[in-house]
């Protein structure tokens, strides 16, 4: 009767022993679980991957439309307006959306999305517009394209002089506007806008 009363004990003590090192397991991974969960957020996973050292090098995160994008700088959202040009209202919700813009938008996430883009500033502009906007020319890291010139050589931007300013970069904008005129492409194109990019897109060809 002993025995079995020892036995019994025993087997509780066991049963009890095994139960407490289960539950403590099954915490522990919960645990992990819950933690890898918060350190492989989605921010805290942009600032390992958009990491860089080469200088003024920054990933676009957002193409916003043909002349503003959005980049990843020292841990923040940054958003830029393109030096000397402007491309037809898309997003603005005081305007129309205006003859060309979707394609300029468009033409804007094809060069854009995803890239790592090169900043140049400009010392007549200055590094910031009124509306607190970071102004900068851009290039595209992978190979060097001089967006804010190919946006206006083919037809999706208008070379944009503000206050008068002379800016770096004016006369080799003014000179791709004019071929683009003549070559009559992108909103320049009498089945487009014929260059008058302030009416709706719905009369586009009007």
């Amino acid at each position: 009767m002993n025995a079995r009363r020892l036995w019994y004990a025993c087997a509780t003590v066991c049963f009890a022993l095994a139960l407490v090192f289960f539950t403590a397991g099954a915490l522990s991974l919960f645990g992990k679980t819950s933690l890898s969960s918060q350190t492989a957020s989605p921010a805290s996973a942009t600032q390992v991957v958009l990491a860089t050292t080469t200088p003024d090098t920054f990933f676009v995160e957002k193409v916003v439309d043909g002349d503003t994008i959005d980049i990843y700088k020292d841990g923040e959202t940054v958003r830029l307006r393109l030096v000397g040009m402007d491309t037809p209202e898309v997003v603005d919700p005081r305007k129309v959306v205006q003859c060309f813009g979707k394609e300029a938008s468009a033409e804007g996430h094809r060069l854009l999305d995803g890239q790592w883009v090169r900043l140049e500033h400009d010392a007549v502009s200055g590094t910031y517009d009124k509306y607190g906007r970071v102004l900068a020319y851009v290039f595209r890291a992978s190979d060097g394209l001089f967006y804010n010139e190919f946006m206006i050589e083919q037809g999706f931007a208008h070379e944009y002089t503000y206050s008068g300013q002379k800016y770096k970069y004016q006369a080799l904008f003014k000179a791709a506007q004019k071929a683009a005129e003549q070559a009559q492409i992108g909103f320049w194109s009498p089945s487009a806008c014929a260059g008058n990019t302030t009416k709706p897109a719905s009369t586009a060809g009007e």
